[in-house]
């Protein structure tokens, strides 16, 4: 195994956010929470302001890890810009903020992983914002990777639905095999404690 890295993770208390900090902490890392709420570290990501100060509370870390981003699910005939402009921002905007100001503070040896989703090539009814976000943030890692400076590294892990999350979601995904969120939470390892950049790892 690496040596241990001290990793921020955002969005660490959802269903992934949880699996991803259990995965982290069992290999040995350091784990700086931060969320709305019930972290070591307020954030909010749709507000530059309250990322920057996310940074400066979370002091040097070696890794950013995001398992955060919320879009609205509405029919395409019911969409409005402002729910359009609601999903980039929530998913999209948000998370290439977490790299824009993240990067120049971090070492040289550091690493980025965001998320993103299954919609991105599988589209479902009333998932288009999702998927509009989901492959904005793809596209941004692809490009990002040339561009970061050092040799930092950039990733996204690209779920399908969690076993754990049928209940709340299986209706939409029907047909859709699930799979366990600590698979996805692997994926996160491999990101953080590898060597590959500019990749989506895809978990389904």
């Amino acid at each position: 195994m690496n040596a241990p890295l001290k990793v921020l993770l955002v969005g660490a208390n959802g269903t992934l956010g949880s699996a991803v900090r259990t995965a982290l902490r069992e290999r040995g890392h350091e784990v700086v929470t931060a969320s709305r709420k019930g972290a070591d570290v307020y954030v909010d990501i749709t507000d530059p302001e309250s990322v920057r100060a996310m940074y400066d509370a979370a002091g040097p870390v070696d890794a950013v890890a995001s398992a955060a981003g919320s879009v609205p699910w509405r029919p395409l005939s019911e969409l409005s810009t402002a729910d359009v402009r609601e999903g980039l921002e929530g998913k999209a905007v948000s998370q290439v903020e977490l790299v824009r100001q993240g990067a120049p503070r971090l070492p040289a040896h550091a690493s980025f992983t965001l998320v993103t989703g299954i919609l991105a090539r599988e589209p479902l009814l009333t998932g288009s914002v999702a998927a509009l976000a989901n492959g904005a943030v793809e596209a941004f890692v692809r490009a990002a990777a040339i561009e970061l400076p050092g040799r930092q590294r950039i990733n996204a892990v690209s779920p399908t639905v969690f076993t754990e999350s049928l209940d709340a979601y299986g209706d939409a995904f029907a047909g859709f095999d699930p799979v366990p969120v600590a698979r996805a939470a692997n994926a996160y390892v491999k990101s953080v404690e590898g060597h590959r950049t500019g990749e989506v790892f895809r978990v389904e």
